[in-house]
């Protein structure tokens, strides 16, 4: 007996099928990091710095930045850049942040994800984005 090659998924029916645009997945993906408690943020110190600004100006998403993501007709992978709050365990927020965006991503856009690959680049110290006192010239 010949095995189905064809095997059919949630986005694909008699009817037609359903694609899924790259940036509703990158949307998801971050949503899901930004849920799990210790994640202060996402994206490089430049990219928040360019997200930041493109933000101001309409453009920007605070919601995708730091994820990248490589989405075929079943399947997705996606790569995200963290910053964690100081004081958490790295390994177990990195954990529960795979977990979180498996599920949502599977959950809500029907793909299978083959991986998902984090990189932590900064702590964040409370008091990071207070700006420096203004010095007093004499």
């Amino acid at each position: 007996m010949a095995q189905e090659t064809s095997a059919k998924s949630p986005l694909q029916s008699g009817r037609g099928t359903t694609t899924i645009a790259d940036t509703v997945v990158q949307k998801v993906a971050g949503i899901a990091a930004h849920e799990v408690p210790g994640v202060h943020s996402l994206g490089g110190s430049a990219s928040r710095a360019f997200g930041a600004v493109t933000q101001r100006v309409g453009f920007g998403d605070e919601r995708s930045q730091g994820v990248s993501v490589e989405v075929g007709e079943r399947e997705a992978a996606v790569d995200v850049t963290l910053v964690i709050e100081y004081g958490e365990s790295i390994p177990q927020v990195c954990d529960r942040v795979r977990d979180n965006i498996v599920k949502r991503i599977e959950g809500i856009v029907g793909l299978t994800v083959t991986e998902v690959n984090l990189t932590v680049n900064d702590l964040y110290f409370p008091g990071d984005e207070t700006p420096p006192e203004p010095q007093r010239v004499s």
